[in-house]
């Protein structure tokens, strides 16, 4: 994956050996990134160089059914000589994912600019408690 998995908003009862962030990313389907309940949920990618902007065209994520994202947002902090040190979050598109256990792409449908930070933010989810599991995530480009 493109960038340096940073920050997630929450992880269920702080059991970051079993639901951390680290788990979004391992390639292990028995592993997964829980969220704690609560809306909104986001996970936030930033880029590890100031000259490697993250310039996605794509979004896959693998969720657990009963536990998927119902609206989402791809939001990023724009990197360029004007507003370098902006940390201002635009909106890069909404998508809707299914509420399924197989793996999902969003594809971008405009071509985006080179962005330092990159969030997903889950509005909602299909859990009653605004819980997330996710056993696949990662920013193509």
């Amino acid at each position: 994956m493109i960038g340096l998995l940073s920050r997630v908003s929450s992880v269920l009862n702080r059991d970051a050996t079993n639901y951390g962030k680290k788990h979004l990313v391992d390639n292990n389907l028995e592993t997964c990134w829980n969220s704690d309940q609560g809306s909104p949920q986001w996970i936030q990618v930033d880029s590890t160089s100031d000259q490697e902007p993250i310039q996605p065209t794509s979004i896959r994520l693998m969720f657990q059914g009963g536990f998927a994202g119902k609206e989402c947002e791809l939001l990023g902090q724009p990197l360029t000589p004007a507003d370098a040190t902006s940390t201002e979050w635009h909106r890069i598109m909404k998508f809707y994912p299914e509420d399924i256990n197989t793996l999902q792409e969003f594809p971008i449908a405009q071509p985006t600019h080179g962005y330092k930070k990159i969030k997903v933010v889950f509005m909602n989810s299909t859990d009653f408690y605004g819980r997330v599991t996710v056993y696949q995530f990662n920013i193509i480009s």
